[in-house]
């Protein structure tokens, strides 16, 4: 059905029909925004929610990160990081596909109304106009008959008074003729207003009206068709991301079935073993008549079940230990909370892991101490082919100094490997059989361990008993507890993100391919988080998830003025 025909009275009708129509659009179009607010917002408190349940480093959940269950858990915080991200295209695609386009749609729809609508005023005043001009020439053609009527009667009376004079007879007679002319004009001229506003009226009915309100109908049905487009986007916005988002949950039920309870087991066994044999049988110590009375702690008691008394050259016994691990000399640096040099408190196996983590750290700084040195190098080389930019024999202290660092840590690395050599060399294996567990120790250790007689006879009660001291396994205890490697097992702290103190531009490129270091290329422009502490490095970041350490040399740093005056 067609507006013009059917509705050719309903301008005004149409008129506010139109409007609602753009009003739809528009509300359609913001329920859209926000439903991208929703989704961004939504997209940021998932990535938030992963971010902190993420292992801090440096702490107890790094390191729980060796056993399955943790690691999977791990896996699932990244796949929820990913799917956070489809969130992310949801409000993205929505915003592009639908709120830009339909807000142009609007735009160019608010336009093409006020056309059409102009047009149909148009019309509607011409016709209007043209009526008025036919209503005029109506009244004009009546007032100018009734005119010629009135001058036609007097001009009668006049005749017929015989007192009149012929010349105001002839008078009235010339005057009644011009009215009826005059009426005669009008009445042509009456008909010819009204030919033409038939026809201007035929026009407008027929012809101009019907068109302009075909071209709204077109309009309309084209903005509902759009909108019709638009909740199809909508949909299909959501389906293009559920592949991903199904590809994300797949991972989430991958990592669930990769957790092996076994491997846990087996890992715990690994991560606390000592590499110690469980204790031999209690020897019967005999205290009958003509037995030495002597009292001392049996060598195989509970409470000496990690120490083995251990004959001394001179004939006397060393005080048993409650753990195995701590010599005599150390008693003192433990209760202070810090432990020898080569971990020789610590027990074989775990003595073996620390010792290997250290050669793993001093070798990376190593490698560093090395980046260091090829970027002064490079460096040099930059100044000997380019003097104005630097004196090449200023960097000339600088390497000497690297070279020296580096020849320190490599005599620490080797200084550990021999203790590492060690350790290995003595760790009992399966097949031997089952020994005191002090006895290993002590073997090893023999002069370090070895308590004087003197001390011995000190415990010695008046009657000639032996008095064990009370406190030393509190002591031992509270050591133990107060050491390092405690402190950082139970270290959960969140590493805080370092404050901007400037920016930077790379005057070079470089490239970071070591742990730590960061690619830049020349002309980047970067924030500045830590300065040059005098090692020729400065850390910089580049967004919230990529930063690291650059040569001091290969940018050009401005500092902000509250961090050039701390």
């Amino acid at each position: 059905m067609s507006w013009g025909s059917e509705l050719w009275d309903q301008f005004d009708n149409l008129e506010k029909h139109t409007q609602s129509g753009i009003e739809f659009v528009e509300r359609y179009s913001k329920f859209v925004k926000e439903r991208s607010e929703i989704e961004i917002s939504y997209a940021k408190q998932i990535r938030n929610l992963s971010k902190k349940y993420q292992p801090k480093k440096n702490s107890r959940e790094d390191e729980e990160n060796k056993y399955t269950s943790c690691r999977a858990f791990l896996s699932t915080l990244n796949e929820l990081n990913d799917y956070a991200g489809q969130h992310e295209v949801i409000a993205e695609n929505l915003t592009s596909q639908i709120i830009t386009e339909l807000s142009r749609y609007l735009t160019e729809l608010k336009a093409e109304r006020k056309s059409h609508f102009h047009d149909g005023r148009k019309a509607q005043q011409q016709i209007e106009s043209s009526w008025k001009q036919l209503e005029s020439s109506k009244r004009r053609f009546e007032r100018d008959c009734k005119e010629a009527d009135r001058a036609q009667q007097y001009f009668e009376r006049m005749d017929a008074d015989i007192n009149v004079t012929k010349a105001d007879v002839e008078k009235a007679r010339q005057q009644a003729q011009m009215r009826h002319q005059i009426a005669a004009d009008s009445k042509t001229e009456y008909s010819n207003y009204l030919t033409k506003f038939n026809q201007e009226q035929n026009e407008h009915y027929y012809t101009l009206i019907p068109n302009i309100f075909q071209k709204l109908q077109e309009m309309e049905e084209r903005r509902i068709e759009r909108v019709g487009v638009s909740m199809k986007t909508y949909a299909e916005v959501d389906r293009e991301v559920l592949p991903i988002v199904g590809k994300c949950l797949d991972g989430m039920t991958k990592a669930a079935e990769s957790i092996e309870p076994k491997t846990d087991s087996k890992q715990v066994v690994e991560s606390y073993k000592s590499g110690f044999e469980p204790p031999g049988d209690v020897e019967f110590e005999d205290y009958g008549p003509g037995q030495t009375m002597k009292r001392t702690v049996s060598e195989t008691s509970l409470s000496n079940s990690r120490g083995e008394a251990k004959e001394r050259p001179g004939g006397g016994k060393s005080k048993g230990k409650l753990w195995p691990f701590i010599k005599n000399k150390n008693k003192l640096s433990l209760k202070l909370g810090s432990g020898p040099e080569d971990f020789s408190h610590l027990p074989p196996e775990q003595r073996r892991k620390k010792l290997q983590a250290k050669i793993d750290d001093i070798n990376k700084d190593i490698q560093k101490e090395m980046d260091q040195k090829d970027a002064l190098t490079k460096m040099k080389g930059v100044y000997e082919k380019n003097p104005q930019m630097g004196d090449p024999a200023s960097v000339d202290p600088r390497l000497v100094e690297m070279s020296m660092n580096i020849e320190k840590l490599q005599s620490e690395v080797q200084k550990f490997e021999g203790w590492l050599a060690e350790v290995e060399g003595r760790l009992p294996s399966r097949s031997d059989p089952p020994r005191r567990q002090s006895g290993l120790y002590e073997s090893q250790h023999s002069n370090s361990t070895m308590v004087d007689n003197n001390c011995a006879q000190d415990r010695e009660s008046p009657d000639g008993s032996y008095t064990e001291e009370q406190s030393s396994e509190t002591q031992v205890k509270v050591a133990i507890a107060n050491t390092p490697e405690f402190d950082d097992e139970f270290d959960d702290g969140d590493e805080e993100t370092l404050p901007t103190i400037g920016t930077c531009k790379a005057v070079y490129s470089f490239e970071g391919h070591n742990e730590g270091t960061i690619s830049v290329t020349e002309g980047e422009l970067l924030f500045v988080i830590e300065q040059d502490k005098g090692d020729g490095w400065t850390r910089v970041r580049r967004n919230e998830e990529e930063e690291g350490y650059v040569p001091t040399s290969y940018v050009e740093v401005f500092l902000e003025t509250n961090a050039k005056d701390s």
